[in-house]
């Protein structure tokens, strides 16, 4: 490129590099800073970057910048990545950095951002070893330091919650249906952790996680299958449940995610109409919007997010599975891929990295087999997983991944997978949730010092 008042010339090592004055200021702060300054060096076309970045760590920062989304695999790329990121103080990059975090780079990471302290990368990668800590015990110390292998210990790692179906319709019902309980991984059963405000349904309504925080909305209550108008969040730090206003259009049956600060409310049904209206509900400012609609009426869509993107399944009678992510910066649906299998949907849909996993029950009649297959959205491509999963009310249709473990449940047995490349191997199996019907799960983060309830230590039978 040449130069010019709209270029500047960053030398990096031994390299030249022409890049867009503007893009430089909109992506790092330092040359913000430094254009904004006045000193000599704001004026030249010729920028000398000394110490503290490497010519292919500047090179990672531009193509994560323009969203070309470089593998970054190589330990010294990874460090010179996040060198690069805190000197010219990068945030699309740092986030980037944040996304990528997985079982073979999360201790080099956490090392490299503790010695150059970049906070978000250090603290993501101190959680994700906290999650998968009996995984990753071996190797983190012999490579990482004491003080760092304490630090990730005093975190608390995910847990795996399961939330009951009540629908509510007398005051005076059974309290037990209203049981939040989490899964005590020690000893392989479930624990109390809540119970769900009296008010509260979970029947048919939107269940989602955002910050550490549990949030239901809508659903139906009562004989009349009535709408619930509020909604309710939990904060496990606390213990205690808050309720806030429902979508503008009172919905039960549609899909709830979170994401990003954001609770987005998709589909439904309104009235035994199927609905393709959506809304999105800012947890800061305490409003529900309306977004793009939906490219077509659903209900109880399966969803995922991965490496930050969401994707939505749209089910096509009788064999198509459409795949749209939702972009929420352009407010607009994308087609992403489309699956086909005779007489077969997705009922739901997982990410570990870069992977969405896609279950689906058997053909015809076939609900005991759960099938699955695996969409890769760098490449773009499918793979069907061999083998099936024993489905039997459900186990697999609701799954919920922590570091490289998918944790799933039914009334009879709880089990954990751990997720290869080209199939999910059993790891270990525990007490089935005590229960009968309907499961929602999610994972949240519990204080050390276990649920803030009154009934903390009551094993639920």
């Amino acid at each position: 490129g040449k130069k010019g008042p709209e270029n500047e010339q960053v030398k990096v090592e031994e390299s030249w590099f022409t890049v867009e004055r503007r893009f430089l200021r909109r992506h790092s702060d330092y040359f913000r800073a430094l254009f904004h300054s006045g000193m000599k060096e704001s004026k030249q076309e010729e920028i000398h970057l000394k110490d503290g970045v490497h010519a292919r760590g500047f090179l990672i920062a531009l193509a994560v910048c323009r969203e070309e989304n470089p593998p970054i695999s190589e330990p010294d790329e990874l460090v010179d990545a996040v060198e690069c990121a805190a000197f010219l103080q990068i945030a699309q990059l740092v986030q980037h950095l944040c996304d990528i975090i997985d079982s073979d780079n999360c201790l080099l990471l956490y090392h490299a951002a503790a010695i150059f302290g970049l906070r978000r990368v250090f603290h993501s990668a101190a959680l994700f070893l906290c999650d998968a800590f009996n995984d990753l015990k071996q190797e983190a110390e012999s490579s990482i330091s004491e003080e760092l292998l304490c630090y990730a210990q005093t975190l608390s790692p995910a847990s795996y919650v399961a939330i009951g179906t009540h629908t509510p319709s007398v005051e005076m019902l059974n309290d037990s249906f209203r049981v939040v309980c989490f899964l005590d991984e020690k000893q392989g059963e479930w624990k109390h952790l809540t119970n769900l405000p009296t008010l509260c349904s979970t029947s048919m309504a939107g269940v989602a996680v955002l910050d550490n925080r549990l949030y239901i909305v809508g659903g139906i209550y009562g004989y009349g299958k009535d709408t619930v108008d509020s909604s309710f969040c939990y904060n496990p730090e606390s213990g205690v449940w808050s309720a806030f206003a429902g979508p503008q259009q009172p919905r039960c049956d549609f899909t709830l995610i979170g994401h990003e600060g954001q609770l987005y409310a998709i589909g439904g049904e309104v009235q035994k109409r199927i609905i393709s209206t959506a809304e999105r509900y800012d947890i800061a400012k305490g409003e529900w919007t309306f977004i793009q609609r939906a490219p077509r009426p659903l209900t109880s869509a399966a969803c995922a997010v991965a490496r930050r993107r969401v994707f939505v399944c749209f089910w096509k009678p009788p064999n198509t599975t459409d795949i749209y992510e939702y972009i929420p910066l352009k407010d607009e649906w994308k087609l992403t891929t489309t699956m086909i299998r005779p007489q077969s949907y997705g009922h739901c849909m997982v990410a570990h990295r870069d992977n969405l996993y896609v279950m689906r029950n058997g053909p015809c009649d076939d609900f005991l087999r759960c099938l699955m297959d695996c969409y890769n959205i760098t490449t773009g491509q499918w793979t069907a997983m061999p083998g099936h999963y024993i489905n039997s009310k459900g186990a697999l249709f609701t799954a919920k991944i922590r570091g490289d473990s998918a944790f799933t449940v039914k009334h009879m047995l709880t089990l954990e997978y751990t997720i290869a490349a080209n199939v999910w191997k059993p790891r270990r199996q525990m007490k089935g949730f005590p229960k009968s019907g309907s499961l929602w799960t999610c994972l949240l983060r519990l204080p050390k010092s276990g649920p803030q309830s009154n009934s903390s230590t009551a094993s639920v039978h």
